[in-house]
């Protein structure tokens, strides 16, 4: 797990998953992006602006892209401060109180057997709370999701990729079901693993995509009505 304050290079470049991703961005019947966990925006956030930009029209097109790290934050704000559809927010998805539990690591560590049993608990423990401790830090502790949505008048995105935090995949979902189409990634950790297996059993979503074996696995999920 990286520091926060360490700048990266992006994860999802140059594989299966970047270009389902930015295709999907091409969709001109999707408007509303949500990217959760942009980091400096060399990964995800380029397929979905590349894709973006193949339209005949972007009225009405926004990608709306949360980091938490403040340095990541910075360079991705400067990397798209030329495209006008691209909204960037230095904003936790979810507050501190809506983390997991330790307990709710502990069990999910030692009953689900998952790429994140690479590293000890204690490492695992430590990487959370390395997460709610810079929340608290930079005075970052709400809801961002929430506050996207009311800041710019959306009841649902129409598009949404949940990449950030190990801990808050599920709670993200939680958030969001409802859009057109929901991207995973890291579905093979703790991080996208129940939201994996809420969208996999939910009525009105079927499974369109899914690659265990890029990384830590990922998967789309569409709308069925």
């Amino acid at each position: 797990m990286f520091n926060l304050n360490q700048i990266i290079p992006g994860e999802i470049k140059n594989d299966d998953f970047y270009s389902q991703l930015s295709n999907w961005a091409s969709n001109q019947e999707l408007k509303t992006f949500l990217e959760i966990g942009s980091s400096s925006g060399g990964g995800s956030t380029k397929a979905l602006v590349d894709g973006i930009k193949t339209r005949v029209s972007l009225d009405g097109v926004y990608l709306f892209c949360m980091e938490l790290s403040r340095p990541r934050f910075v360079h991705l704000s400067e990397a798209y401060a030329a495209e006008a559809f691209v909204k960037t927010y230095n904003v936790s998805s979810v507050a501190v109180n809506e983390f997991p539990s330790i307990e709710e690591v502990d069990f999910f560590y030692h009953n689900v057997k998952t790429n994140i049993n690479n590293a000890t608990l204690k490492t695992v423990l430590e990487w959370r709370d390395q997460d709610i401790s810079y929340i608290k830090y930079h005075a970052l502790d709400a809801n961002g999701i929430q506050f996207i949505r009311q800041a710019n008048n959306i009841s649902q995105f129409d598009f949404v990729l949940i990449d950030g935090s190990e801990f808050t995949g599920e709670r993200e979902l939680l958030q969001t079901i409802g859009a057109k189409i929901i991207a995973l990634d890291d579905i093979n950790a703790f991080k996208c693993h129940a939201a994996f297996n809420i969208l996999s059993s939910h009525f009105a979503y079927e499974l369109i995509s899914l690659n265990r074996d890029v990384r830590n696995g990922f998967a789309i999920f569409q709308k069925r009505y």
